[in-house]
């Protein structure tokens, strides 16, 4: 069963990347991303990789350049996540065929990642839209467009950002942050996908 959770994990070093990915993928969470700011994030990534053997989308978050959207896809990376809209780096995304996640706050940036042929949009931070927000953007939004809301979202409010029309959710520090045990972070795994699966009406 596929859910529509992206797993964020910023932080992360190679040598933990793919017994938690492991654990991750265990508990229902088949999207990963390793923010590029983490340690060694293209090790930690290829590791992933290496051991998902396709049973998982792994990736990139904090992608900012073209750069480093090559560098991902090189290590075997299939999804870019941003925090912001730029145009070149979806186009370099796309050219790749990797998925790209650019993130968006307003109508002009997320038709302009559209546009630039962005696989899904990222409302980041959805903590300042609220569930409010999202409301009013998909009322413009094309039907058939993901969004996935980051930042503010959680097992506590899940079922009123899919009220308000969230496809799914990025999930940082609520899911994993460093220092916490394989056991830990399978604990929370659990108990997020359990509150997604019953805000979703048991639907993934």
């Amino acid at each position: 069963m596929t859910r529509n959770l992206i797993a964020i994990l910023r932080g992360i070093t190679p040598d933990h990347a793919a017994p938690v990915a492991q654990c991750l993928i265990d508990c229902g969470i088949t999207m990963i991303e390793v923010p590029l700011n983490s340690p060694d994030p293209l090790d930690s990534i290829s590791a992933m990789v290496d051991m998902a053997q396709g049973n998982a989308m792994i990736g990139a978050g904090t992608v900012l350049s073209v750069e480093q959207v090559t560098q991902v896809a090189a290590v075997g990376g299939q999804l870019i996540v941003s925090p912001n809209f730029d145009a070149d780096v979806i186009a370099k995304t796309v050219a790749l065929g990797l998925q790209s996640w650019p993130g968006v706050f307003t109508p002009t940036e997320a038709f302009g990642a559209l546009k630039a042929g962005a696989y899904g949009l990222k409302l980041f931070p959805g903590s300042m839209a609220g569930p409010a927000g999202l409301k009013a953007m998909r009322a413009v939004l094309p039907r058939d467009c993901p969004v996935y809301a980051v930042g503010g979202a959680g097992p506590e409010n899940f079922a009123q950002w899919i009220s308000a029309g969230a496809d799914g959710f990025g999930l940082g520090t609520a899911l994993y942050t460093p220092g916490l045990s394989v056991d830990q972070i399978h604990d929370r795994a659990q108990a997020i996908v359990a509150a997604y699966d019953d805000a979703a009406g048991g639907e993934a």
